[in-house]
């Protein structure tokens, strides 16, 4: 089979004398080419043709973690609550997002990917768990910079008949968690097949009969080196994004 090319989105840091550069952590492009993928990590700033133009000749789409999607795009100010918006890096993202549903294209998101994925057709977002989420008992979601990233935070439930427990192989994972951000309105297209165990909040959706449409609010990347579970959420990507019809 040849190797699938599976674009990513750059997101935003600052170079070691400040300068503004586009890239993602090495935990993603590993993954991918450990599961048989070829990453190409893709500037957002390049505008929506040259984007097109890249997405099209890309096999999959992974929309990787990261800041906050600007609460404009789905309705909402800032309200203080926000963080690390790129306006190129949403822009981007939500075409992606949006071309891979209609064109049915193999698409996994990871934590802020999967709060894009469903801002980009037509969700919400609680935009800080702690203040926002009505049934927050002080369950701890945001380790950055607190735990390693591979730190096992808590656990998922996941529904039994879902894409992603057929995938795992299980109804019940433990996972690590980096993000204060979480679904609210749920897109119309997707289905929540995942929730946290301690508080309810959504932790895995798709779209059904979708070749491979899966979010993940969890950073299955860095937790490949010792979980089988997500060495196959990869394997299933990568081997979607293979298939060529």
């Amino acid at each position: 089979m040849r190797k699938p090319v599976i674009g990513l989105i750059g997101g935003l840091y600052k170079a070691g004398d400040g300068a503004p550069v586009y890239g993602l952590p090495a935990a993603y492009t590993r993954a991918l080419a450990d599961a048989g993928a070829i990453p190409l990590t893709i500037a957002p700033n390049i505008g929506l043709e040259a984007l097109r133009a890249l997405y099209e000749r890309c096999d999959g789409v992974l929309i990787a973690g990261g800041g906050d999607v600007d609460p404009v795009r789905y309705g909402m100010s800032d309200a203080g609550l926000v963080h690390g918006v790129d306006p190129y890096r949403d822009e981007a993202e939500i075409a992606f997002v949006r071309w891979s549903a209609e064109q049915d294209k193999p698409l996994l998101g990871i934590c802020r990917g999967f709060q894009v994925s469903n801002v980009a057709l037509g969700g919400t977002l609680y935009r800080d768990i702690a203040t926002e989420y009505p049934q927050h008992q002080g369950i701890e979601h945001n380790y950055w910079g607190k735990q390693p990233r591979s730190y096992l935070a808590h656990d998922v439930d996941l529904q039994p008949q879902s894409k992603l427990s057929q995938i795992l192989g299980t109804d019940h994972v433990s996972v690590n968690s980096l993000h204060h951000q979480a679904l609210q309105t749920i897109a119309p297209t997707l289905k929540v097949t995942a929730a946290s165990a301690g508080d309810g909040i959504p932790e895995a959706a798709e779209i059904p009969n979708a070749r491979f449409f899966v979010g993940v609010q969890w950073h299955p990347e860095e937790m490949v080196e010792y979980s089988e579970p997500m060495r196959k959420l990869f394997a299933a990507f990568v081997a979607a994004a293979g298939h060529q019809e």
